[in-house]
């Protein structure tokens, strides 16, 4: 007997029932899923054929089915199948805007900084949102679990967590269809003890793996990501008296390069500053010692709803801020002009940045 597409589409239906409810499943239940606008006569017949091949299995206590370790087998390979054929597609499309908006970030420093004489700062995007998009666990080796976590916009996490002994494959298959059916759409912060507790009910005599699992998970979004910063014109604070005491010159020096203490300026909500994402810090406003006598002036520049970063300019206090702040909002617009059009139109052009200073092209492949 055949597995044809409405036998899957009907077990796919049976399957995630149960892991919603628990509780056998019955044909009208299925037939109440519009998509399948089949009647329970016939989901009745699909599914005792579906019992005959050995997918479903019917508890002598019900009139209604649950599925066997083949059919979690089937959801979770077809589950698999068609995440890795997404990851495959978006995995070179990733690399690809990864390669050039690291370029393209860099390049964007060393205009800035070429054009104010200041010091400039880019930080590489960060991601608003922590929605749990799917969870793989994945055994290395008998002593080693791999937990891949992917957030939506294909934010990709991951951890490592050492086993007491090894977990046999269809254990595997089990946990990787309770996390996702648990996890899966929620934000971190919405991961509760209620739903802990649910899940280390449902995990059995596995309760200690499964507490294992979810405290990894809770560790790697525990973590403060390291902000790629992009910097460029270090040197140029040199040409300023005020900045050029050698105790002071050293310190300013170290937390650019060093940039720990600049990641804080460039991760505030975007929604703070002007109305024009313009955000003017002077001096102690910074919170940052080596920079009590300099003024850093921001801008936030968004790559996609809930993706974006921030671009600082770091100088004396007697800077020019009008310079500085023309600058950033013409550069503000030159981005967004770059990933609209990088959004809407996949080919490949040369977007030109204007060279605030002496109106010069400057092309970026993008």
């Amino acid at each position: 007997m055949e597995l044809d597409d409405r036998k899957l589409e009907i077990l796919k239906a049976v399957i995630k029932n149960y892991l919603e409810t628990g509780e056998p499943v019955g044909s009208r239940t299925i037939s109440k899923f519009s998509e399948l606008k089949l009647s329970s006569a016939t989901i009745r017949n699909e599914m005792s054929d579906l019992e005959d091949m050995g997918y479903l299995v019917k508890p002598h206590t019900s009139a209604g089915r649950i599925p066997s370790d083949d059919a979690y087998r089937l959801y979770v390979d077809s589950l698999m199948q068609t995440k890795i054929k997404e990851e495959e597609s978006l995995k070179k499309d990733l690399i690809e805007k990864s390669d050039k908006l690291e370029t393209l970030l860099q390049q964007v420093a060393n205009l800035l900084a070429m054009n104010t004489n200041y010091t400039t700062v880019v930080s590489a995007p960060k991601y608003e949102s922590n929605n749990i998009k799917f969870i793989q666990l994945s055994e290395i080796d008998e002593e080693n679990l791999l937990i891949v976590i992917v957030l939506e916009k294909n934010a990709v996490k991951n951890t490592i967590i050492r086993l007491d002994e090894a977990v046999e494959k269809s254990l595997l298959l089990k946990l990787n269809i309770m996390l996702n059916s648990f996890l899966a759409g929620l934000n971190m912060k919405d991961i509760n003890i209620g739903v802990i507790a649910k899940m280390k009910e449902q995990a059995g005599e596995y309760v200690n793996l499964v507490g294992r699992i979810i405290d990894a998970i809770g560790s790697v979004f525990s973590e403060d990501d390291s902000l790629r910063i992009y910097t460029s014109g270090t040197t140029n604070i040199l040409k300023y008296p005020e900045l050029n005491d050698s105790d002071n010159m050293q310190k300013l020096l170290y937390t650019i390069e060093e940039k720990k203490e600049l990641s804080a300026l460039l991760t505030d909500r975007m929604d703070d500053g002007n109305d024009d994402g313009i955000q003017v810090y002077i001096g102690n406003d910074t919170n940052v010692e080596s920079l009590k006598d300099c003024s850093v002036v921001t801008a936030t520049y968004e790559i996609e709803e809930g993706v974006y970063g921030k671009i600082g300019i770091v100088g004396p206090k007697r800077m020019d801020y009008a310079k500085v702040v023309g600058s950033l909002k013409n550069l503000m617009r030159q981005l967004d002009s770059i990933f609209k059009h990088q959004s809407e139109d996949k080919t490949t052009k040369a977007i030109k940045l204007i060279d605030m200073k002496n109106d010069v092209n400057y092309v970026s492949d993008t």
